[in-house]
């Protein structure tokens, strides 16, 4: 299973190239795979490089903050980082 974190578009260029601010970190995905018109200002799903779809900023904003919480709570010990992982690979076979 893979997860995505929505990612807000910053710019886009005019090869259809957007930066996206991914929880502060910025990098280059293509809009190609998508469908509709992506604007910046707008939350995309991203998977290996390609934006998979376009998610509503109250589902980004919701999403973005239960991350955080994860993360927090990480930070704070209350869960194991490795908790889940297997064999290399994040949850179960």
């Amino acid at each position: 299973m893979c997860l995505s974190i929505p990612s807000k578009v910053v710019e886009i260029d005019e090869n259809n190239v957007a930066t996206v601010d991914t929880m502060g970190v910025r990098r280059q995905v293509t809009l190609d795979l998508i469908d509709e018109p992506v604007k910046v200002g707008e939350y995309v799903l991203i998977h290996v490089g390609y934006a998979m779809g376009k998610i509503s900023e109250a589902e980004a904003l919701e999403s973005i903050k239960a991350y955080e919480e994860i993360v927090q709570a990480m930070q704070d010990g209350k869960i194991d980082p490795d908790e889940g992982v297997s064999g290399g690979y994040y949850g179960s076979d």
